[in-house]
């Protein structure tokens, strides 16, 4: 008998990429700077985890309530950037912040009465939220993350210890190593550098024109 048409091979679907991009990990580990990057490279609109918090300087100095200043203040700038951004779909767009990683942050800084209430408002904010279809966590040891706090020579960041860096990069990897809202590439950066190294940012370029499912890992081929 002839063979049924229906049982002819079909065309592999074109691959459509990713209309979000969020760009995740801790202090230093650049995420803003492969934020722009793609953001130029893709002609994204951007949406920029805020630097300008006034209760920073005071938390890291370890002042009595900053911590709570601190987180409210993120929370509520990072949910008006990401609302505001996400308000019509005429350009992808790439952000250098994810919002679910503003519990990271509580988790670690606020105590039990500062965190019931500052989950109260979260579960607000996040719900009219819609997550990224793709999340970039660049990972870094402690060592090297200090490395690049020295580099930077911001005077508030220096007062970072390093229980709190080594607990922050703990927090990270445990988030992420459960995380399932969206399709996840992690890349560990300690020994990538997409500023001076243009043949690692042309390889992770070259990556993102492929379909990222799940969890993967992207490392780039060492040159020679």
């Amino acid at each position: 008998m002839p063979q049924s048409s229906s049982s002819a091979p079909q065309p592999a679907p074109a691959f459509e990429p990713p209309r979000s991009i969020a760009i995740e990990g801790p202090i230093r580990v650049g995420k803003s700077t492969l934020a722009r990057i793609l953001a130029d490279r893709l002609h994204a609109r951007r949406a920029f985890d805020p630097e300008d918090n006034p209760f920073l300087a005071e938390f890291y100095r370890e002042k009595p309530g900053a911590a709570f200043r601190a987180q409210m203040y993120f929370l509520i700038e990072r949910h008006r950037r990401l609302s505001e951004a996400q308000q019509g779909d005429a350009a992808p767009l790439v952000s250098d912040f994810l919002f679910e990683k503003d519990k990271i942050f509580a988790y670690i800084n606020l105590d039990n009465e500062e965190l019931k209430l500052y989950e109260r408002y979260y579960e607000v904010f996040s719900a009219g939220l819609k997550p990224p279809d793709l999340v970039i966590y660049l990972q870094a040891t402690p060592e090297v993350l200090r490395e690049r706090i020295s580099k930077k020579k911001s005077p508030a960041e220096k007062q970072i210890s390093r229980d709190y860096l080594e607990e922050v990069v703990r927090a990270y990897e445990h988030f992420f190593f459960r995380y399932s809202a969206s399709d996840l590439l992690v890349i560990n950066t300690s020994e990538i550098d997409f500023v001076d190294r243009n043949a690692d940012l042309q390889q992770l370029l070259r990556r993102l024109q492929e379909p990222v499912k799940g969890t993967q890992y992207f490392l780039p081929l060492g040159e020679g």
